[in-house]
């Protein structure tokens, strides 16, 4: 009797599953997307014909097919299939599923593939204990992570594993998932809604079809088909994602910094709509638009600091939802500011010369001379006081003996520093002229 429930209750898990796993398809065949990975030809798809698929890491972003794959693999190679997720379980997981390998392996000759999802929550230690069996060949390790592999997978184990990036899916790939979704809800769509509810899922085929079953819903509760409301309402219900301690972090913060250095407004405004919908600290941002306006304007505009310094304290004052204005203010401004990276490359400069060399002396004229006993050892003599020279420009070397001559800021033509530039070289022209 225990196997008739069992059976039953199998049965009404299927029948409740979410709709992304009661579609997920079995067989290479019917998986859509990921054509770089598993079209006809692929290393990836050959390796899966001919059962000789290595341990692999699969990483990419979530709803992208990591698991379906996995499942696949294991499908058509006809070896076991143990699946775990590493937030749930520990080592011990890990060694009762090898054990059940060497068995299995021992009595039927069947290989077995292990399946760990969401590896990178695996500390060091657990991810060490996987490392006999992956070097032994006793398990397939598949791994899945949504972060990157190298900063989040020990360098030993990377190394045992290939690695398959997934990308978000396209349009016409989270469309193809959402027709046979509502295939499988006897669901209709209006005109042009499996493209919306592609679009708004931002390339995650498991979100579209979560989104995809909650306008079902909606719709059958008000007696109509699935409409641009039920889409709309549907999406407002999904969540950003963005992960303030993951990779999404580090590549939308440097989507954000660098679509400010390529001056372009709008693709610098959404990526800070992106980290402030994903929760991302305020001030963090603000700290990178203050290390921006040095960074990449500097002198170009010398208003672009003052004005990043004020949202950091707008920011400080205010606090979220307001500060986005003040945020945004500043994104744009930055982004359309003149750039000039001349003084972050004047102090990289200055300080590789240091680290080389050394710290040198100072030329004797500009030591201190303040204290007695100074002047007998011939500090400060021969400084020529700036304030009393036309222009205030000193024919003395400032800088020591072996770097005489050296130039390490370069002023730009861009903005402001244009001016500068055209200073600096007439100060430099004076210098040379009233050399002795």
């Amino acid at each position: 009797m225990a196997d008739l429930f069992d059976d039953a209750a199998a049965d009404w898990l299927r029948g409740s599953a979410p709709l992304a796993d009661r579609v997920r398809p079995t067989a290479l065949d019917g998986f859509v997307g990921q054509a770089h990975l598993v079209a006809p030809g692929t290393v990836l798809h050959r390796a899966i014909t001919e059962d000789r698929v290595p341990s692999s890491i699969f990483h990419g972003p979530p709803g992208t097919g990591k698991t379906t794959l996995a499942r696949i693999v294991a499908q058509a190679t006809g070896n076991a299939f143990e699946e775990l997720s590493a937030v749930q379980v520990g080592k011990a997981d890990v060694l009762a599923v090898v054990e059940r390998a060497r068995k299995r392996l021992g009595a039927h000759g069947q290989r077995t593939i292990l399946f760990l999802d969401e590896i990178h929550r695996f500390n060091k230690a657990q991810q060490d204990a996987l490392l006999p069996v992956v070097e032994s060949g006793l398990i397939t390790l598949i791994g899945a992570t949504t972060e990157n592999p190298y900063f989040e997978i020990n360098s030993a184990l990377l190394s045992r594993c290939a690695l398959f990036e997934f990308a978000s899916h396209d349009l016409a790939d989270v469309a193809a998932l959402v027709g046979r979704g509502a295939t499988d809800l006897g669901a209709e769509l209006d005109e042009g809604m499996a493209e919306a509810l592609a679009t708004a899922s931002g390339g995650d085929g498991r979100a579209a079809l979560a989104m995809l079953e909650l306008a079902h819903a909606t719709a059958r509760s008000r007696g109509s088909s699935i409409g641009p409301d039920e889409v709309a309402e549907a999406a407002a219900k999904r969540p950003v994602r963005f992960d303030r301690d993951g990779d999404t972090h580090y590549d939308v913060a440097s989507a954000f910094i660098k679509s400010m250095r390529g001056s372009d407004p709008d693709a610098a405004v959404y990526w800070l709509a992106v980290m402030i919908a994903g929760g991302e600290d305020p001030r963090f941002i603000a700290r990178r638009m203050i290390v921006f306006a040095s960074e990449d304007v500097g002198n170009a505009d010398p208003r672009a600091l003052e004005l990043a310094v004020a949202v950091g304290r707008a920011v400080e004052f205010v606090g979220l939802p307001e500060a986005r204005i003040n945020l945004a203010q500043g994104v744009t401004y930055l982004a359309l500011a003149p750039k000039s990276n001349a003084s972050y490359a004047a102090i990289d400069a200055a300080l590789a010369d240091v680290r080389r060399h050394g710290n040198r002396t100072p030329p004797a004229h500009l030591r201190d001379a303040s204290y007695r006993g100074a002047k007998a050892l011939g500090r400060g003599q021969g400084y020529v006081y700036p304030h009393a020279h036309d222009g205030f420009v000193a024919t003395q070397e400032h800088l020591p003996d072996a770097l005489a001559g050296r130039r390490f800021y370069q002023p730009t033509d861009h903005g402001l520093e244009a001016r500068l530039g055209e200073v600096l070289a007439d100060i430099r022209r004076r210098r040379t002229e009233q050399q002795p």
